[in-house]
């Protein structure tokens, strides 16, 4: 049974997982066709890590629900584990696929065009993840709920991406480097990892 004290947390919780599923929808959007448009690795990877984040963050607040209309925990738990899982394997082959690209692009000085649109969404997220990780590492503690924590680390991985997809965007914007992109691309590769072993981990551990 959920106590009355913990429904205005969870209420709390679900406004704030919904507000995160519906940015990473956007930021998936505009990342994901700013990268075709301007042939940038980078922000194709940037995209793709989005739309997992969603699958994440609709995994999270399917387990809120449950959890606000008093359902079986071990239920939850199953469920959790396999979405980690699942989501984990998909992070690791982005992993592949990103550093096969980068290498591709820099063997054969393939170049990338600068994005406005790219720049500004890096700009965005490196201002707002980490007020959502604040927010959802101070709910996750009040309701007791490790995943919700571990969904704020992820926002928090989302913010280095963004900074280093920034970082990448602005010089070539202003320089033209033709390696930047794929450099920068390979160094996005360490968050997602990070994020993908973390993820895969959590989905075998018993």
């Amino acid at each position: 049974m959920v106590n009355s004290q913990n429904i205005d947390l969870l209420k709390k919780s679900l406004h704030t997982e919904y507000f995160s599923t519906a940015w990473m929808a956007f930021e998936f959007i505009v990342g994901f066709y700013s990268g075709i448009k301007a042939g940038s690795i980078l922000l194709i990877a940037f995209g793709l890590d989005s739309f997992l984040e969603i699958i994440s963050g609709s995994t999270l607040i399917w387990r809120l629900k449950k959890e606000f209309n008093g359902a079986d925990s071990s239920e939850i738990v199953k469920a959790e584990k396999k979405s980690s899982l699942i989501v984990g394997s998909v992070l690791l082959l982005l992993c592949v696929y990103v550093i096969g690209v980068s290498l591709f692009n820099l063997f054969t000085h393939q170049a990338s065009e600068s994005s406005f649109y790219g720049i500004a969404i890096a700009i965005a997220s490196v201002i707002l993840m980490p007020i959502l990780t604040l927010k959802k590492r101070k709910l996750g503690k009040a309701i007791h709920s490790d995943a919700l924590i571990e969904d704020g680390m992820c926002n928090i991985t989302c913010a280095y991406m963004a900074a280093t997809v920034l970082v990448g965007a602005i010089l070539t914007a202003l320089f033209g480097l033709w390696w930047v992109d794929s450099i920068a691309a390979l160094v996005l590769v360490y968050f997602i990892a990070s994020e993908g072993l973390e993820s895969f981990q959590n989905g075998i551990r018993k």
